[in-house]
C-alpha cells in the first residue's frame, strides 16, 4: 500500500482515539445510568468536536465537513465504535444523502447540519416495513403546493434529538412489467411542523440513544422539500444504504477490539488453579478466534471502503460485510463475557452492556437474513448457466 496514505490514517485514527478516550468515554457509566446524554454534556462534546475537527467528517469540505472519503471515514468509524453510540453519534456523521440537497435545502438543511446547528434523522422503517422497504405505506398526497403526509415510522434513531426527517413516503403507484410498483419520494421535514408526534422507545440496545415512533397525522409538507426527485427516494437512498452496511462493520470492530482487550487482560489477571486463566486452552483459543475474526473484519472493511471510493462496491459486497462484521462483534463479546466469568454479567464493568450493544448490529442495517438472501442470490446468478 501506499505508505504516506497509511501513514495519513494511521494519525487520524490516533487523533480520534485520542479525543475518545479525553472526551467520550469518561462519559459512559452516566449516560448509560440516566439512558440519556444530559444536554449541557451533549453540547460541550459537540462543540469539542466542532473545535477538534472530528464533527461531520463525512461531509464535502465545500460544504464546512471534513471531506473524509469512504476509507478514512472506516478508520474514524473503528475508532468511534470504542465507546457507546450514545457518545460517538454527537459527532455527528450526518446522513449521506443530504449530499442530494439542492437550491435552499442547501442552506436550510444541510450546511447547519454540518455546523452542528441542526440534527436529522431517517425516516424509513415502519410497523410493517423493516426488512422489506418497499412495504411502507405512509403517503405523500399532492394538495396545492404541498404533499400531505400520513403514517407512521418506527426505530428512527435520534428522533428525539432531530430537528428535521428524512422522511420516506408513498406519492404514487407506477404499472410495471412485473406489477403495480410503489412510487417512493424521499422529504425533508421539519419536525416542528404541526402534526408530527414523536415516541421514544425502551429498548436494549445503545441506552442513550433514543429509538422512536413518529407518527404523522395530515403534516403538511411543501414541494419544494422534496430531496432528489419525486419517485426516486430509493434511488438516491443507495448511498446512504451502502455506506451504513460498511460503516456498521467498522464500527463493530471498534467494539470488539475493545471487547477482546478487556477480556485479555482479565485473563493475563484471574488466576485459577495456580495459574493465569490465560494459560488454559478453553480461554486462550477463545482469544485466538477474537483477534483473527476481528482482523478479517477489518480487512474486509478496508476492502469495501477502497470499493466505495471506486465508485465500484456491489450490493453483494456490502451486504458481506455487514452480515461479517455484525456476526463478528456478536461473538467476540459473547466470548469475552465468558472469560470474565461472573463479572462478566455485572454492571461494575461495561463488558455487559458492550454484550447488549452488539445485539442490535444484527438487525437494523439490514438483517443477517436478508443480507444471506442477498449474497447467496448473487452466488446462484454468477453460477447459473
Amino acid at each position: 500500500m501506499d505508505r504516506p496514505a497509511e501513514d495519513d490514517l494511521k494519525l487520524l485514527a490516533e487523533g480520534i482515539r485520542a479525543f475518545v478516550e479525553a472526551e467520550l468515554a469518561p462519559h459512559e457509566a452516566l449516560v448509560e445510568r440516566l439512558d440519556a446524554v444530559p444536554e449541557d454534556l451533549f453540547r460541550e462534546i459537540q462543540q469539542k468536536a466542532i473545535a477538534g475537527g472530528f464533527y461531520a467528517l463525512n461531509m464535502p469540505e465545500e460544504h464546512g465537513g471534513g471531506g473524509l472519503n469512504a476509507r478514512e471515514r472506516a478508520v474514524a468509524e473503528i475508532e468511534f465504535g470504542r465507546t457507546s453510540r450514545a457518545l460517538g453519534i454527537i459527532c455527528n456523521r450526518p446522513a449521506p444523502i443530504l449530499k442530494a440537497c439542492v437550491g435552499d435545502q442547501v442552506d436550510t438543511y444541510l450546511r447547519p447540519t454540518i455546523r452542528g446547528e441542526r440534527w436529522e434523522c431517517f425516516a424509513l422503517t415502519e410497523p410493517g416495513a423493516g426488512s422489506d422497504a418497499r412495504a411502507i405505506t405512509t403517503k405523500a398526497v399532492v394538495d396545492g403546493d404541498d404533499y400531505v403526509v400520513n403514517g407512521t415510522k418506527q426505530f428512527i434513531t435520534m428522533a428525539m434529538r432531530a430537528d428535521f426527517i428524512i422522511l420516506f413516503a408513498v406519492t404514487g403507484v407506477d404499472e410495471t412489467p412485473k406489477g403495480p410498483q410503489k412510487r417512493i419520494t424521499a422529504f425533508l421535514v421539519d419536525k416542528a411542523t404541526p402534526g408530527i408526534a414523536v415516541t421514544p422507545l425502551d429498548v436494549l440496545s445503545n441506552r442513550g440513544m433514543k429509538s422512536c415512533i413518529i407518527s404523522f397525522d395530515d403534516v403538511r409538507v411543501p414541494k419544494r422539500n422534496i430531496l432528489g426527485e419525486e419517485g426516486g427516494g430509493f434511488a438516491i437512498a443507495k448511498a446512504w444504504i451502502f455506506s451504513g452496511r460498511v460503516m456498521l462493520a467498522a464500527n463493530c470492530v471498534g467494539l470488539a477490539e475493545r471487547a477482546m482487550g478487556m477480556a485479555a487482560q482479565w485473563a493475563n489477571t484471574r488466576v485459577a488453579f495456580g495459574k493465569p486463566i490465560g494459560q488454559f486452552q478453553g480461554t486462550g483459543f477463545k482469544l485466538a478466534d477474537m483477534a483473527m475474526e476481528i482482523h478479517a473484519t477489518k480487512l474486509m472493511v478496508a476492502d469495501a471502503a477502497a470499493k466505495m471510493d471506486a465508485g465500484t462496491i456491489t450490493q453483494r459486497e456490502a451486504s458481506q460485510v455487514n452480515l461479517y462484521g455484525s456476526e463478528m462483534v456478536g461473538r467476540v463479546t459473547d466470548n469475552a463475557l465468558q472469560i470474565l466469568g461472573g463479572m462478566g454479567v455485572t454492571k461494575d464493568l461495561p463488558l455487559e452492556r458492550f454484550w447488549r450493544d452488539a445485539r442490535v448490529e444484527r438487525i437494523w442495517e439490514g438483517t443477517s437474513e436478508i443480507h444471506r438472501d442477498i449474497i447467496s442470490k448473487d452466488v446462484l446468478r454468477e453460477f447459473r448457466s
